[in-house]
């Protein structure tokens, strides 16, 4: 079973892999009982947010640990991927924009993971 710092880990490299932009991390595990992380990433296409999303949810089956679930419509411009511990949120930029995660929460990223392409 992996340990919280695994999860992060593997989460941010898949996303990074994937050349998803503007990762977050937050930690809310003070502020929810559900989750302890939410990841919030932005991808560049609906069809970009989809593989990214399938990216992180194929990252942990294939160490063992498959997601919970993983929500996504057609066409999407948000895809949450629930691995218990973190819930990871791909969404588009304007997606992204709209529902303004952070600012749900109300709290300061623990990491902010700077990509390449910025």
């Amino acid at each position: 079973m992996m340990n919280a710092e695994q999860i992060e880990s593997l989460v941010v490299s898949s996303l990074e892999d994937a050349k998803a932009r503007d990762i977050q991390v937050l930690d809310v595990s003070h502020l929810c009982s559900f989750t302890d992380k939410m990841v919030i990433a932005t991808g560049t296409s609906t069809t970009h947010v989809r593989s990214t999303g399938n990216a992180v949810a194929q990252a942990f089956k294939d160490a063992g640990e498959p997601p919970m679930g993983v929500e996504a419509g057609p066409e999407p411009d948000w895809v949450l991927v629930d691995l218990g511990s973190a819930v990871v949120h791909v969404m588009t930029e304007s997606a992204r924009a709209h529902y303004q995660l952070e600012k749900l929460w109300d709290i300061k990223p623990s990491t902010s993971v700077q990509s390449e392409q910025d």
